[in-house]
Formats: C-alpha cells, sequence, structure tokens
C-alpha cells in the first residue's frame, strides 16, 4: 500500500482538449458581444474573452497558489490555443503542450501527460473552471495522491452554476480524512448517508496526482458514456492499487464555464479580478 510522498507540486496540467458542444450551442437569449459569441462558436471555452482569455484568470490563479510549471492538453487543431499561449507574456508560469488526438474522456486527457509529468507528482484542473486559490494552495501541499473536495452549501452560495445542476453533481465519501470513493448520481439516501460533519462534498475535477495514476489510466475501460473516464482510474486506484487519497476539504466555490449562460455570471465574478502569469 502506498502512504503518499510529500509533494509540494508545482506542476500543473490542464485538461483543455473537450469539443464545447454545449458552448458551442447558440443562445439567442444570452446577451454575448460578438467576439465572445465567434470564439464561442469554435468550443475553445479557454479562450472565451472575459477582457482576456477565461484561462488567463484559471493560470493567474494557480500561480498565485505556487505553480509555476504548466502543460496545456489540447488537440491538435488547437492551434489557436497553442499560439496564444506561446506568445503571451510570462513572468511566472512555463507553459507547454500535450496533444489528446481524440477526445475520449478525462482519462485518456491526463495520460497524454505522462512524458511531461518526468515522474513528479502534479495537479490536474479543468480549463473550464475558475478553481479558488484557497484550493488550489491546499492541495499542492497535500501529500500525492489527494483530492480537493468542495462543501456543496459553500457551492450553492457562491458559485455561478445553478443549483438545479449542482443537486446532481457526484458526492464525495471520505473516511478517515481519505477519498474512499465518488458516487455519480447519488440517491436521496447516499446522499444522507454521505455527509461528512453534517456536510456534503463534491469533486469538481481538482486532483494531484503521483506516477500511479498512469497506471489506473491505461488499465481502465471505457464508462458507459463511451469515454475513459478520470474518476474511474481514481477508484482504480484507490481500490486495485491500494492508493490512499488524502482530502483537502474546500468552504468556498468553484466558476464553471459550460455554455453562452455562463459567460455573463462569471464576467461579473471575476470583474477587477488582475492576471498575472
Amino acid at each position: 500500500m502506498s502512504l503518499g510522498t510529500s509533494s509540494g507540486a508545482d506542476r500543473l496540467v490542464v485538461m483543455a482538449r473537450g469539443l464545447g458542444t454545449r458552448m458551442r450551442k447558440a443562445d439567442p437569449s444570452v446577451g454575448v458581444d460578438d467576439r465572445q459569441s465567434q470564439v464561442a462558436d469554435t468550443g475553445v471555452k479557454a479562450l472565451i474573452p472575459i477582457d482576456r482569455p477565461f484561462l488567463d484568470y484559471v493560470l493567474s490563479a494557480a500561480a498565485d497558489s505556487g505553480f509555476r510549471r504548466v502543460c496545456l492538453i489540447i488537440g491538435p487543431e488547437h492551434t489557436a490555443v497553442r499560439n496564444y499561449y506561446t506568445s503571451v507574456v510570462r513572468q511566472r508560469l512555463t507553459i507547454d503542450f500535450a496533444i489528446q488526438d481524440q477526445p475520449l474522456g478525462t482519462a485518456n486527457a491526463v495520460a497524454a501527460a505522462e512524458t511531461w509529468a518526468q515522474g513528479e507528482a502534479f495537479v490536474t484542473i479543468n480549463s473550464d473552471n475558475f478553481y479558488p486559490i484557497s484550493a488550489l494552495s491546499a492541495l499542492r501541499t497535500l501529500p500525492a495522491p489527494g483530492a480537493a473536495l468542495f462543501d456543496r452549501d459553500s457551492m450553492l452560495a457562491g458559485s455561478n452554476i445553478p443549483p438545479d445542476r449542482i443537486e446532481k453533481y457526484a458526492i464525495a465519501q471520505i473516511e478517515d480524512e481519505h477519498l474512499s470513493r465518488i458516487i455519480e448520481k447519488p440517491t436521496p439516501r447516499q446522499m444522507q448517508q454521505t455527509t461528512c460533519n453534517g456536510r456534503l462534498y463534491l469533486s469538481m475535477n481538482l486532483w494531484l496526482f503521483d506516477a500511479s495514476i498512469f497506471t489506473a489510466c491505461r488499465a481502465i475501460g471505457k464508462s458507459a458514456r463511451g469515454e475513459y473516464e478520470i474518476t474511474d482510474a481514481v477508484q482504480y486506484m484507490i481500490d486495485k492499487l491500494g492508493q490512499r487519497f488524502a482530502v483537502a476539504r474546500i468552504d468556498a466555490p468553484v466558476l464553471d464555464l459550460s455554455s453562452r449562460t455562463d459567460i455573463g455570471p462569471v464576467t461579473q465574478k471575476l470583474r477587477g479580478t488582475e492576471v498575472n502569469l
């Protein structure tokens, strides 16, 4: 059984390969400007302009949290992302790229970073989520592997994500301050039984991994959705590899930029946020 190793991770893997299907969907009722509409049409959520590309805010928060080396997982067609992050002025971050040839799921995306990781611990995030600095800072200093889990009440109070979406999110089962299971589509009974000190905790795809994640990503099969899911790889690590996932419990919200309806609320919440890459 792995007992974990001290990480102090400064490597960050950003999954930016998705097709952006929901973002591509036009919505005449949503007020977005011409430039935002043009980028939304491409589905590249990382580049949605909120004064500057959304991913800039995500990466700036990561740099504030102590990360210095970034790997963007992109598709071979994502030349706009590569061109922008190759040329943008950076003082705190080095940015590299890894290619996920086909959008085959989050575990397949993480697997694309194996060579770049060089056997070191790293944190993985979504490119369409803005995570609080408190969560990024807490996670990177945990023993690897680990997970940041988010208090559902804090998400309901402070996120731009509608309550009906949050209430359908997978919940985390915590035992002895370690993650034991992610429960997708939980029943009311499961939610009642899975509270931790009276609170429910959600997984928002914020993970700290060591090199064993790559073994798990290769071992799992496709999910019912036809994708290789990072949650399945995590469960494989726990059940088959004997890994213990340390937990950072976070009482702060995550912002989500999945569709055009999210652009306005996210813009409001990020207004005045300074960016320093």
